[in-house]
């Protein structure tokens, strides 16, 4: 059982630490902050937290997630600063549309499934957004600074919703063959402009492809990052015990010593 009065105390302890680094006799460089400033560590922290999820570390997550609260809290206080709302309301406002957008739990409708579930969020979103039957207001709400993989996999998700999607992964997967082929004739044929139009549909049409197989393209690529740095740093360890090292490998060392890597982690694995 959560300690509510221990909650309450941490909590006001940390709003009334970040208005005192921003007020009189404060940090020099809190008071600074704003809005503008303010959004970079933001999206940091989320990224840390991420990393934290992935990284399965309780202790590390809790730290991030503290980090991650901070950000939060300061924006809270910038805004109180301004007369425009503070924490509580912004917890006021977040537990309102929590109970309005779950009616099974909170009201008398009732839901077979999670897809049920989901589609009733959408709708009860467009009706709130004034648009009950544009999907496109849905479309158009993505935010247009996420990380253009998770953007492409929300927009295809909610286009999804309204129907126009493909209807197995063997017609996607027949789309990104087609893709590849564009894009592969637009590379013969010297076309710069087409190239990038290309890759840019060929990317488009892999984030579908793993959406259709129930995975993210953002999470598969950040996992493609962390096995590229891995098998980069035991290569790089591997030409040193050669004797060789990395400046005066050739290509063709540092492609044997990277397939030695990968032989080792199938064996291993």
């Amino acid at each position: 059982m959560m300690n509510i009065e221990r909650m309450a105390e941490a909590v006001k302890g940390l709003i009334d630490l970040v208005a005192r680094l921003r007020g009189p006799g404060g940090c020099p460089w809190d008071a600074k902050q704003t809005d503008a400033t303010i959004k970079i560590y933001l999206i940091e922290e989320a990224y840390e937290v991420l990393d934290a999820i992935e990284s399965s570390s309780p202790d590390e997550l809790c730290s991030e997630l503290g980090d991650l609260f901070f950000q939060i809290l300061f924006l809270c206080q910038l805004s109180a600063e301004r007369g425009d709302f503070d924490f509580v309301r912004v917890v006021e406002k977040i537990t309102e549309k929590m109970v309005r957008r779950h009616p099974h739990v909170f009201g008398n409708a009732s839901v077979e499934n999670a897809e049920e579930v989901a589609e009733n969020w959408n709708r009860i979103k467009r009706e709130e957004n004034g648009h009950p039957e544009l999907f496109t207001s849905q479309l158009m709400s993505v935010p247009g600074n996420l990380p253009a993989l998770s953007r492409a996999h929300r927009l295809s998700e909610r286009a999804s919703k309204a129907g126009f999607d493909w209807k197995s992964i063997e017609a996607v997967w027949e789309k990104v063959e087609e893709e590849f082929h564009e894009l592969q004739a637009a590379i013969f044929s010297g076309d710069s402009n087409g190239v990038s139009e290309e890759l840019g549909d060929l990317l488009f049409s892999l984030v579908n492809l793993a959406r259709l197989r129930d995975t993210n393209a953002e999470d598969l690529l950040r996992m493609a990052n962390r096995k590229f740095l891995f098998r980069f740093e035991k290569m790089e360890k591997l030409l040193n015990s050669k004797g060789i090292g990395m400046k005066k490998a050739t290509a063709e060392q540092m492609d044997l010593v990277w397939e030695e890597v990968k032989t080792f982690e199938k064996e291993k694995g």
